[in-house]
């Protein structure tokens, strides 16, 4: 079953989508495995909303992320963007879709080049797709550096002269430069101040809001997570194990992974206290997955059936929240802890 909502039609759909990488080795250096990054991942977005792809490090969130713009050629599956198959796309065709998808990477200091100004670095993409004449340009370049609040006067700077808070903005105004419809952001705070972190949070909120556009927001950070996005994503070894509304995700939370990751949310009040779900052991490896639901062998409630059966995402309750979105969870032992 494929978390979608039927409460309006989604600007991205992803089906089956698989990233293996191949592992060589021998005398000959043939294939000898494989590394499973993404494994059967199933969702849509919706235009103008924000979805949370939420995991811990390996889980292959940022892989997925690059896979949906081919930065990553998918091994399998399709990325339907507005209708159109990103993931066999080719030449002219897959150029003008990627000028309605950018994306936001998660270091400032690397994502930027430092041979480069400022003024180049946001004007690239308009070089690229070959947008306007030179004075219209750098026109926008400087209109785009005030809406992301460096002022014009940044232009003949060089990354190595700014913070890391203004280089993410200096990246999100490059971002914008094409006026895309969809923008994936791979962890683009986490690098950033907390303090640093609202600040460049609030403005990708406004600009949302002020151009309609879809995020894809990639995090390990669920309280980050929850505050940007409509839904959210739970992902692990390469599997979404949950997906439903971010109301619905925080409030009943299904999966034991999804619970744990909630429940490790740090409280700033010391009197307040909670039972946490005991997770013990390390994520097992891409590269031989265990067999039945990926998460048993570190979960409190896995029973034998667990070890055996790979669970599907299935429908929590009615399955359907008052706004259309589906709340979806893999787990066999759904309502019985």
């Amino acid at each position: 079953m494929s978390p979608s909502g039927n409460g309006s039609d989604p600007i991205l759909v992803v089906e089956g989508l698989k990233k293996y990488y191949p592992i060589r080795g021998g005398v000959l250096g043939g294939k000898v495995g494989e590394v499973r990054a993404v494994d059967g991942v199933s969702f849509s977005v919706r235009r103008g909303e924000t979805l949370g792809l939420v995991g811990e490090s390996g889980c292959g969130k940022s892989t997925l992320g690059r896979a949906l713009n081919r930065l990553e050629e998918p091994t399998d599956g399709t990325v339907l963007f507005e209708g159109k198959d990103i993931a066999h796309a080719s030449g002219k065709e897959l150029l003008r879709l990627r000028r309605d998808i950018q994306m936001i990477f998660q270091d400032p200091y690397s994502s930027l080049n430092p041979r480069m100004t400022i003024g180049e670095i946001v004007r690239e993409p308009l070089l690229v797709h070959r947008m306007g004449t030179k004075v219209e340009q750098v026109k926008k370049v400087r209109d785009l550096l005030e809406i992301v609040g460096l002022a014009g006067d940044t232009l003949g700077r060089y990354p190595h002269e700014f913070s890391g808070g203004q280089r993410q903005r200096v990246g999100l105004a490059r971002a914008l430069a094409l006026e895309p419809k969809l923008v994936i952001a791979d962890e683009p705070v986490s690098a950033l101040d907390v303090s640093v972190q609202s600040q460049v949070l609030n403005l990708m909120v406004r600009l949302q809001r002020e151009r309609n556009l879809t995020y894809v927001f990639i995090s390990h950070d669920l309280s980050v997570v929850e505050y940007i996005s409509d839904t959210i994503a739970i992902m692990y070894l390469g599997k979404i194990v949950e997906v439903g509304p971010v109301e619905s995700i925080f409030e009943r939370p299904v999966h034991p992974y999804t619970r744990a990751l909630i429940e490790a949310i740090p409280i700033p009040d010391p009197r307040s206290r909670h039972k946490a779900v005991p997770l013990e052991g390390e994520a097992p490896s891409p590269v031989s997955p265990p067999a039945g639901c990926p998460f048993h062998p570190r979960c409190p409630y896995a029973i034998a059936a667990c070890r055996e059966t790979l669970p599907l995402l299935e429908a929590v309750g009615s399955g359907e929240e008052d706004d259309g979105r589906e709340h979806l969870a893999a787990c066999i032992r759904q309502g019985e802890v």
